[in-house]
């Protein structure tokens, strides 16, 4: 990468953490009253706690969850060579939302769904749901072999599974209300648990997504040209579908589904640096981070002290931002 480029990735990864860092802040003394001053409250002890076990994880739990998309979004468009790929691409966003239902059903059914439950939690039940749902389209496809059949696979496994859960919700009406919630996206339970959590996905994900980024790179070239360089495609194209599965499966059971941020990241990233793709993955998770947590405070600050889902904010913001992107793009060929 030539000198320059360099530069840019690294200014562009120092403004990330910046960003990040200030708007943790923000996200801190951000209330059901709007904007608040922390240092007002130093003396405090439940405004303290108030920041420390509800605004402080919270805000670290919509960064983390945005990391996960933004990461899951740079593979998928690199593994699949198609900017309009987003996390959800594989089915996964059907099957944790299945299975959120599922867990639903069982707590209200028996006395051993409620021992299901709380043994595996909705969180569990909701990721168990998003790597059934990957599995489900590669082995539908046959495998990871072909991008093109693997697509297919996902937007099957997506529509049936979404039938399923429409069928549950049809048949228990009582779960119609949290599943909707659940749609939505929300951050506003996620505690220090999940931060942990998502934390350590998030870890083994970058590196993992590190490691195999060669494969992306390749692929950028073409299928030919991936395969005359040597690389083994096939147990790499499977080490970044499971990147891909387990970001996506953990950001959605612990914030419910969130559009966009995982579609948008990778594009704003390219929009700003040219880089290979073990540099531009881990600017896309990072930028993911910075847009789910700056939409979180601006959906609890807009409408204080109600507050706007942030699934419902991301994609109003995601989808005005693609929007702009084609009439650019669209205005340039036209010049051209």
């Amino acid at each position: 990468m030539p000198r320059p480029a360099i530069k840019h990735v690294r200014g562009l990864g120092i403004a990330l953490v910046l960003a990040s860092v200030g708007l943790l802040i923000v996200g801190a003394a951000v209330g059901s009253t709007g904007l608040e001053s922390l240092w007002h409250w130093q003396g405090d002890a439940i405004a303290r706690q108030i920041v420390w076990e509800i605004r402080l994880p919270r805000s670290l739990g919509a960064w983390l969850a945005g990391a996960l998309l933004g990461l899951a979004g740079a593979v998928s468009q690199g593994l699949f060579r198609n900017p309009l790929a987003d996390p959800y691409l594989l089915g996964s966003a059907s099957g944790a939302a299945l299975g959120s239902a599922v867990a639903l059903v069982l707590a209200g059914a028996a006395p051993a769904g409620v021992l299901w439950l709380a043994r595996l939690g909705m969180t569990g039940m909701a990721f168990l749901g998003a790597a059934a749902a990957v599995f489900l389209a590669l082995l539908l496809a046959q495998g990871a072999q072909q991008g093109l059949r693997l697509l297919l696979a996902g937007v099957v496994v997506g529509v049936v599974l979404g039938a399923v859960r429409d069928v549950l919700e049809l048949r228990y009406p009582d779960i119609l209300q949290p599943m909707k919630a659940f749609g939505l996206g929300s951050t506003a339970f996620v505690g220090w648990a999940a931060c942990a959590l998502m934390l350590g996905v998030w870890l083994v994900c970058a590196g993992a997504a590190w490691v195999l980024a060669r494969a992306l790179d390749g692929l950028a070239l073409g299928e030919a040209t991936a395969a005359s360089l040597g690389l083994p495609l096939v147990p790499m194209r499977l080490g970044l579908i499971g990147v891909l599965a387990l970001a996506t499966g953990t950001a959605v059971a612990q914030t419910g589904l969130i559009a966009f941020v995982g579609l948008a990241a990778p594009h704003v990233v390219r929009s700003l640096v040219q880089a290979p793709h073990r540099s531009s993955v881990l600017l896309a998770s990072m930028m993911g981070a910075v847009l789910l947590l700056a939409a979180d405070i601006l959906a609890r600050a807009l409408l204080a002290p109600q507050e706007l889902p942030v699934g419902v904010l991301t994609a109003l913001l995601g989808g005005s931002y693609l929007l702009l992107l084609m009439y650019r793009r669209r205005a340039r060929d036209w010049s051209s």
